[in-house]
């Protein structure tokens, strides 16, 4: 058992310096809002994290494989992802000028911690990544761990606990951005956060459009590496 925690933690820190929508939402989120907010939006990415576990671990490699390499959800998960991502950028322009047109204290809103917990939970289900992370993770740690449940269920959520560590260490840190926070600033962060989830949407899009590529780049990268 040991054994399988000590394999477990440095995939958790992995996960937990993945940079991708979710990593920066919750910066986004902590140094706006608070521990709280950004504790409530984390464990919203966890159970997004074990909905997507639990698809891995019942699922038959043959049904795994066939899921990870669906152009389909790429392109689905992308478009949500885009979707989002615009919205959100319109959608914190215009509070924003609402607000200088109301002059509203800069003050920030009460936290809705049911909502933070949906938004982290939707953002990280959209993103076909994370499923592919954990198919990963299942498909080459599974035989090692001679597909015994008690051992893979002690090195997977060492893995959870380890990210949900660091990401309480990143919360904190980032909510001593809090008192310098100008609501003109809580806008432009709100803006970058908004493009990059863009980005990441037309990433997925292009992915799924362009599967072929995606594996003659892999191709290419390991001939490189044999060489």
């Amino acid at each position: 058992m040991a054994h399988d925690i000590l394999a477990g933690i440095p995939w958790g820190i992995l996960l937990a310096f993945t940079i991708g929508p979710v990593f920066f939402v919750l910066l986004e989120t902590s140094a706006i809002k608070g521990f709280r907010a950004g504790f409530a939006f984390d464990i919203g990415v966890v159970i997004g994290d074990i909905f997507f576990i639990l698809i891995a671990y019942f699922s038959t490699n043959k049904i795994l494989e066939k899921i990870k390499d669906d152009p389909g959800l790429f392109i689905f998960g992308g478009v949500l992802l885009l979707t989002y991502g615009l919205v959100s950028f319109v959608k914190c322009k215009r509070d924003y000028e609402k607000r200088l047109d109301e002059d509203i204290d800069e003050t920030i809103p009460k936290n809705n911690y049911l909502n933070l917990f949906l938004k982290g939970f939707i953002l990280n289900f959209i993103n076909i990544g994370v499923l592919g992370f954990w198919l990963s993770i299942i498909i080459i740690f599974g035989p090692k761990l001679e597909m015994d449940p008690n051992r893979i269920f002690t090195f997977i959520s060492t893995i959870i606990i380890t990210y949900l560590f660091v990401d309480c260490i990143k919360i904190l840190l980032a909510k001593q951005l809090k008192s310098k926070l100008t609501h003109f600033r809580i806008f432009k962060i709100k803006r970058v956060i908004s493009v990059i989830l863009i980005v990441f949407g037309i990433g997925l899009v292009i992915q799924g459009f362009f599967p072929t590529e995606k594996v003659k780049i892999k191709e290419a990268i390991e001939e490189i590496r044999s060489h």
